[in-house]
């Protein structure tokens, strides 16, 4: 059963995951296919966006890219239409396989984050990790007698005294009764 609502958004392998090496081009694709592997594969390794387990996908991009080209080079030297032998006009077939090949590249393209809309949706780790916590206020948070909400500061710990307040985090505790 398909999942409703909109599609979770892709995240970068953690660096704990990621594999080191670059994924090998597959042997099967064809030259011009390996072509965009190798303009692709380096940069989407980098980010963290491509790992073992993703090489699969890039692989049918590259294809889809492939068989796109092919497409348009025979598209350029036909006409659009063709003339039946019944005297009936017809698509070329080239122009319905460029057609099909740009739509299986704009949904491999979203996986792998290749277009601006998707590479703002894909979540890059950095290397440099989380924000360290430079300070720690103790709030006391509790029901009053009146049904509201109380918070208080309860004190702060700042192992450096000369951080400001825009670097530190609030951390808060609940305990229930």
């Amino acid at each position: 059963m398909a999942r409703r609502g909109r599609k979770p958004l892709p995240k970068a392998v953690p660096a704990s995951m990621a594999v080191a090496a670059l994924p090998r081009c597959p042997p099967h694709l064809s030259d011009t296919a390996r072509r965009e592997w190798r303009r692709l594969a380096a940069p989407l390794h980098e980010i963290g966006v491509l790992t073992l387990a993703d090489r699969a996908v890039l692989a049918a991009y590259c294809q889809a890219y492939s068989r796109w080209v092919e497409a348009e080079q025979n598209l350029s030297k036909t006409p659009m239409l063709l003339k039946t032998p019944s005297g009936y006009a017809q698509q070329s077939p080239w122009l319905s396989i460029a057609n099909k090949q740009l739509e299986l590249m704009a949904r491999f393209m979203g996986e792998l984050g290749l277009t601006p809309v998707a590479r703002r949706r894909v979540e890059i780790e950095t290397a440099t990790g989380p924000e360290p916590i430079t300070k720690i206020e103790f709030v006391t948070v509790y029901t009053d007698e009146n049904g509201k909400r109380v918070e208080r500061s309860a004190g702060t710990w700042d192992p450096d005294a000369n951080n400001n307040a825009s670097n530190s985090k609030r951390i808060g505790v609940k305990w229930q009764d």
